[in-house]
């Protein structure tokens, strides 16, 4: 604020919502009548959204160098946000003077228990991993909890010595359980 003595908040690399913030009317949106009865406010209106999504794709091809990206979008939740960012970054790049390479390739975490009742996770789908050797790989994921999840496919990806990984994020929850991770480039605490 100009003139004002109060700092601004520090938002990292993305939106904040306050625990207290109560939303925006409905009565400011049209939204599907099936969930009339259902829905007291808004608290991020799509056009905040897919402006987020635009900057994350700005500041993913900043961090990255304009150099070629292999996208591991996590599954079910990422699809839709991976698809609107894979377009912005498209966009980026036709705009640009250099042209980037894009691949995108699905996988979807299942944790099962080992005879030692430990979780272990288990990557579904995708291609042969051992193929981003060498990679720029930026993996997307709609909702980053505690970490531990983000923390254990990291691990996984980098036994196969990718030449970079990124991580980027729709939302991050706070919750008490969180280890602290967050990814490179997220849209807001929840």
């Amino acid at each position: 604020m100009a003139g004002s003595s109060e700092e601004a908040p520090d938002y990292g690399r993305g939106v904040v919502i306050k625990d207290n913030w109560p939303g925006y009317d409905l009565n400011l949106f049209t939204y599907p009548q099936h969930y009339y009865g259902d829905l007291e406010y808004v608290l991020l209106p799509r056009g905040i959204i897919v402006d987020r999504i635009e900057r994350l794709a700005k500041d993913i091809m900043k961090d990255l160098g304009y150099c070629d990206i292999l996208i591991l979008c996590v599954l079910k939740g990422g699809y839709k946000f991976c698809m609107d960012l894979v377009e912005h970054l498209k966009n980026i790049s036709r705009n640009s003077d250099r042209f980037v390479s894009m691949k995108v390739d699905f996988i979807r975490l299942k944790f099962c228990r080992n005879d030692e009742a430990m979780d272990k996770m288990q990557i579904i789908g995708g291609d042969d991993l051992s193929t981003l050797a060498g990679k720029n790989v930026l993996i997307v994921k709609d909702l980053v909890g505690t970490g531990r999840t983000m923390k254990a496919l990291l691990s996984s990806i980098e036994k196969y010595k990718p030449n970079m990984i990124k991580v980027a994020s729709l939302l991050v929850k706070r919750t008490p359980g969180s280890d602290g991770f967050r990814p490179d480039s997220h849209m807001r605490d929840q």
